[in-house]
């Protein structure tokens, strides 16, 4: 009898990670890390909830860090199975978990430092670049509609879910791809309708057993368009005073978000033409791999694509690799906007863009979207007047502003247009990829909405088909 384990992301946001077991044989869905507080998160990340040869393959959603950046620990750890995705996904994968792995190896080589300094036993990363490498050398390519069998018994099918280049949502049939066989839809994260670049999320379908994400499942955000409205009228407001603009983005979709609007206001003349640099390594190579899919555009990409050449703005924007270039961008002092990472604020470049303008009234750090709790970005957007950065303290007084309509997280009207239609042919609704407020929110709406079983996945637990 197949069963449903959840381990990750249920009752939080990071470490997506639930795992199908069939015939004694396990597919995981997703292997994400979880992020936070360090040593807690640390823990979380060195325990998995089984041992590699119990575990045929894995069915990856997308490539960002909260799905797939444990995937290294298990071929660190001995699994050798096929990792499935789509090419969109590998191709960025096969950028950030290498870049994963450096960040890995640069944090335990400082740890290491400080832990000399205490007579403590140094400790290990979770795992390296070598580890990245071999992880994507296991990767197989599936396009979206076509079904393929990870196990005997077993039938996945891709579908867009218009989170981010290549994100997809899991149908899974468990026997014949019909309907006496039991099914259940896993929907990764959920994109909104109408956001740049990328296509829709295409419809649900009917399950036994729906596993839907729900960051956003107790609020309403911002319209694509009041967001971008909103965006306009705080660089303005910015650049009219002298200031810059640091915007914290994730490498791979957020930034490429940012480029998009700010190269659509400067090319209609929203907004007046100022420097934009987009600082970040990973960043410059995702940007890549997304001119490299013009098959995820939407048709308004696609447009836009003819009408300036290039909607990732080459000529407009530019592109940072190298830290002399960055450590420049510290001496400027003309207006200009920087997207650096990472998104929530807690590695990379980004720390040293806020430290050297996060005192200065002039300046606006715009947040474009969630932030995980216990993290840099969190404690901004909640309104933090002092930071600590590099073993300092800073007083906030630049303007601070975050803005969710960009978010690639469907809202919790969204969610409900995606799963309402379900009603009365999906027998029960696990929420996962969550803070506990907005999965209860969601759980509730939900059950008013005539679902009758909606339960908040709990870690662990176990759920029989």
């Amino acid at each position: 009898m197949p069963e449903l384990i959840f381990h990750g992301a249920a009752g939080e946001v990071t470490g997506s990670m639930h795992l199908i077991k069939l015939d004694g044989q396990h597919v995981a869905l997703d292997c994400g890390l979880f992020q936070g507080r360090r040593a807690e998160t640390d823990q979380k990340n060195r325990t998995m909830p089984l041992p590699p040869e119990q575990l045929a393959a894995v069915i990856l959603s997308h490539a960002h860090t909260d799905h797939a950046g444990r995937l290294p620990c298990l071929t660190r750890a001995g699994f050798d199975g096929p990792i499935y995705c789509t090419p969109a996904t590998r191709d960025l994968c096969a950028l950030m978990l290498p870049d994963s792995a450096h960040i890995q190896q640069e944090d335990t080589f400082y740890i290491n430092k400080k832990r000399r300094r205490q007579n403590l036993p140094p400790v290990e990363p979770l795992y390296d670049i070598r580890d990245a490498h071999a992880t994507v050398r296991q990767m197989q390519t599936v396009a979206y509609g076509r079904w393929f069998s990870p196990l005997p018994g077993l039938l996945a099918c891709y579908q867009d879910a218009g989170h981010m280049l290549g994100s997809a949502g899991v149908h899974l049939a468990f026997g014949k791809r019909n309907g006496s066989a039991p099914s259940l839809y896993f929907t990764g994260d959920l994109g909104s309708p109408n956001k740049p670049i990328l296509r829709d999320p295409v419809p649900l379908p009917p399950a036994d057993v729906l596993i839907c994400e729900s960051t956003y499942g107790g609020r309403v955000n911002e319209s694509v368009a009041d967001a971008k409205q909103m965006m306009r009228d705080a660089i303005k407001r910015t650049f009219d005073r002298g200031g810059k603009v640091i915007i914290p983005a994730f490498s791979v979709g957020r930034t490429q978000t940012m480029v998009y609007f700010l190269n659509q206001l400067m090319t209609s003349g929203d907004l007046p033409t100022y420097a934009v640099f987009v600082d970040s390594p990973l960043a410059v190579g995702a940007t890549d791999v997304f001119r490299m899919h013009p098959d995820c555009y939407d048709e308004e990409a696609l447009n836009f694509q003819k009408q300036s050449g290039d909607i990732l703005g080459e000529g407009r924007v530019k592109y940072i690799r190298d830290v002399e270039e960055s450590m420049k961008l510290h001496r400027r002092r003309t207006p200009c906007a920087i997207i650096s990472a990472s998104g929530m604020c807690e590695t990379g470049r980004i720390q040293h863009h806020i430290k050297n303008n996060i005192s200065n009234p002039k300046n606006l750090l715009l947040i474009p979207g969630y932030q995980a709790e216990h993290t840099l970005g969190r404690r901004l957007a909640d309104g933090a007047r002092e930071i600590r950065l590099f073993h300092e303290n800073y007083p906030v007084r630049a303007d601070v502003l975050q803005i969710h309509g960009f978010s690639g997280h469907a809202d919790q009207n969204e969610i409900m247009n995606y799963v309402g239609p379900l009603r009365g042919q999906t027998g029960r609704v696990f929420l996962v990829h969550g803070e506990a407020a907005q999965s209860a929110a969601l759980c509730e709406k939900l059950r008013g909405a005539g679902f009758d079983q909606v339960n908040v996945a709990e870690r662990g637990a176990r759920v029989e088909f």
